[in-house]
C-alpha cells in the first residue's frame, strides 16, 4: 500500500503491560496522533496507532468505506491488544475520539480518552450531505491541507485536504452512536477539548461528561489548540496530564 507519508502509516511501540490505542480522525492518518504515540511509549506504555479504512493514502479511497467500516477497525484493534495485554486503554482523535467512545460503550477497557471528540459539528449543512454529494461530490478544507513548511509539527499533519463529501453522513452516524450510548461507559475517562476549536460544537466535552456513565470523568481544557491538538505544540500538555491519567486507571 502506498501511504501518503511515512508518518501516515499505522505504527506500534512494544513497551509495558498497558496498551494504549490511539486512533485518528475523519480524513486525517496516524501521524496526527503519532507525537502523542511517541511521549506515552517514552513514559513505558505499548502504544498501537491504527489508520483507519481509506485513509492515509489518497482522498479517493475514502469514497467506498462506510461508518461499520471505521468502527470495525477500531473495536478489531482493542480486542486484539486484550488478546496481549491485562490492560488496555483506548485514546482517539475527533472521529476517532467517537469510535474510542463507542469501543469504551461496548467493550471492557482500562480507561477512555475522547480528543476533540465530536457531539455535533460547527460544519453548516453536514445534515444534508447525501443530497448535496450529487452536486458537490468533493468538499476541501478552507486551508486546501496545506501545512507551514516551517511548522515543527509539519511532519504530523499528513491528511487528506478534503473528503467524499457523503462520508459526512458517516460521521454524522459515529456522532450519533457514541451520544447514544454514553451512559454504557464505565471506566474512568479523560475528556480533552480546546478553547480554540472552530470544528466542533463548544458543547462536546460538557455533553460527554454529563452524559457519559464513568464514575470518574476528568476534564482537560486546552487554552487555544487548533481541533487537531494531538498535532500541535498542545500535545505536550496534553501528555503530562495523560501520562498519569493511564497510570492512575491502571491502578484503579
Amino acid at each position: 500500500m502506498a501511504y501518503m507519508h511515512e508518518y501516515a502509516k499505522p505504527f506500534f511501540f512494544e513497551g509495558g503491560e498497558h496498551a494504549v490505542l490511539l486512533t485518528h480522525g475523519f480524513t486525517g492518518t496516524p501521524a496526527t496522533v503519532r507525537y502523542l504515540g511517541e511521549r506515552l511509549r517514552d513514559a513505558g506504555f505499548t502504544v498501537q496507532g491504527i489508520c483507519l479504512p481509506g485513509h492515509g493514502t489518497k482522498l479517493e479511497d475514502m469514497r467506498p468505506v462506510r461508518w461499520q467500516d471505521y468502527l470495525n477497525a477500531e473495536l478489531t484493534a482493542v480486542r486484539e491488544l486484550k488478546e496481549k495485554y491485562p490492560y488496555v486503554s483506548v485514546c482517539g482523535l475527533s472521529m476517532g475520539g467517537d469510535l474510542t467512545l463507542i469501543a469504551a460503550e461496548q467493550m471492557e477497557v482500562t480507561s477512555c480518552i475522547p480528543i476533540s471528540a465530536p457531539m455535533k459539528t460547527q460544519v453548516r449543512f453536514d445534515w444534508a450531505a447525501g443530497a448535496l454529494s450529487v452536486f458537490v461530490p468533493v468538499t476541501y478544507w478552507r486551508n486546501g491541507g496545506k501545512v507551514d513548511p516551517n511548522d515543527p509539527m509539519k511532519d504530523y499533519k499528513a491528511g487528506y485536504a478534503g473528503f467524499p463529501t457523503r462520508s459526512v453522513t458517516d460521521l454524522r452516524h459515529l456522532m450519533h452512536l457514541a451520544r447514544k450510548n454514553l451512559y454504557a461507559i464505565s471506566c474512568p475517562m479523560l475528556v480533552v477539548q480546546s478553547h480554540g476549536d472552530h470544528t466542533i460544537s463548544k458543547d462536546s466535552a460538557d455533553i460527554i461528561l454529563a452524559e457519559a456513565g464513568a464514575r470518574q470523568k476528568e476534564m482537560l481544557w486546552l487554552a487555544d489548540a487548533p481541533h487537531a491538538c494531538t498535532a500541535s505544540e498542545a500535545c505536550d500538555e496534553i501528555a503530562e496530564r495523560v501520562i498519569p491519567f493511564l497510570r492512575k486507571a491502571q491502578n484503579a
